[in-house]
């Protein structure tokens, strides 16, 4: 499909799952019990993005309390120190006592349950080695550097596990990476063990920071480059709509030819873009970016948001996307009336 929309992979959360959280690390709720919700907050997320005419949906990660902890708690040997939080996002304050193996700790599992929910195209994310790193009280390598090569060679064991178990779009985010501009040539290492062998279409999505709606670092998209262009990837998404588009021209410049994915909803606003708002984001790319290179999607994952306005969201994406791409490719009776509509917000 020309313009694919698609999400960046977390999806608002239920100010009752942020509750139902807490009462399970207090031991007032069960894991089985845990999990139960959970599986009907994926349900729903999942269905929202149907609803919406989302193309490739995601399991809206509403099995992870943040970016870091579900991930890097199941790994033997990293051991938090604490399991209280004074917030549902908080992190743990984790240590890694002993040397990572590179055997997979569950996320196959969790792709099973979004395959059985749904018939759209899944993209299953988990965040990155080097951004992973950041959150570890290193006590087993002392050297910072194998610490991150260690955790991809860890990722690595678990994308095979993914592509057995039926993923074919797979996503390394690297939230951490904008605010260590020099390590650059580190992640890029990294992203490539993380990928190596795995047969999946790969994308790599870099933000400047999500913790509670707020950026962690300000810059430039051009710290990437040229390095970047070494990473086996097949998609690299940024973020736009918050920053504004003024690294397109330099991002193309620069020698990227691979897909692009194109932010275009700012995730750390409550405000609702329109869909034509949405379709001129996309058409000042155009005019840097081939639109077959080109996927539409959030900013960042929409976590802090709330559902009401995640919603409003992606049928604004999802309705803008669709005026461009029916611009791009003719029109019918139905694509006048798509484009009177978007026009009309």
């Amino acid at each position: 499909m020309l313009l694919p929309t698609t999400v960046v992979g977390s999806y608002s959360v239920p100010e009752w799952l942020e509750r139902l959280k807490t009462d399970f690390y207090r031991k007032r709720l069960s894991a089985a019990h845990l999990s139960d919700i959970e599986d009907v907050a994926i349900k729903a997320a999942i269905k929202d993005q149907e609803r919406a005419g989302i193309d490739i949906v995601s399991d809206g990660e509403l099995r992870r309390d943040n970016d870091v902890d579900y991930l890097l708690a199941r790994m033997p040997g990293v051991r938090p120190t604490t399991t209280v939080k004074s917030y549902y996002f908080d992190y743990y304050d984790l240590a890694l006592t002993t040397p990572l193996t590179e055997q997979p700790v569950g996320l196959a599992e969790d792709f099973r349950f979004t395959r059985e929910q749904t018939d759209k195209p899944i993209k299953f994310s988990f965040t990155g080695p080097f951004s992973l790193s950041r959150r570890i009280r290193d006590e087993a390598y002392g050297d910072r550097a194998e610490l991150v090569r260690a955790l991809a060679r860890a990722l690595n064991a678990e994308a095979h596990d993914l592509v057995r178990a039926g993923a074919t779009m797979l996503q390394i985010d690297e939230p951490f990476l904008a605010g260590y501009p020099e390590q650059v040539a580190l992640a890029v290492e990294a992203i490539n063990i993380v990928t190596a062998g795995v047969e999946a279409t790969w994308g790599l999505h870099v933000c400047y920071g999500n913790r509670y709606a707020r950026p962690s670092w300000e810059g430039h998209y051009t710290f990437l480059f040229p390095t970047v262009l070494d990473a086996r990837v097949d998609q690299l998404i940024l973020e736009f709509a918050r920053k504004g588009d003024e690294d397109l021209p330099a991002i193309a410049d620069l020698g990227w030819d691979r897909a692009l994915g194109l932010g275009v909803l700012d995730v750390k606003t409550e405000d609702v873009e329109t869909s034509e708002r949405v379709a001129k984001r996309i058409s000042r790319a155009l005019e840097v970016i081939d639109a077959d290179k080109l996927i539409i999607n959030p900013d960042c994952g929409l976590r802090h948001v709330t559902p009401p306005v995640a919603r409003a969201k992606l049928r604004a994406m999802v309705e803008g996307a669709a005026v461009v791409r029916h611009r791009l490719l003719g029109t019918s009776e139905d694509l006048v009336a798509a484009g009177d509509s978007a026009a009309a917000d």
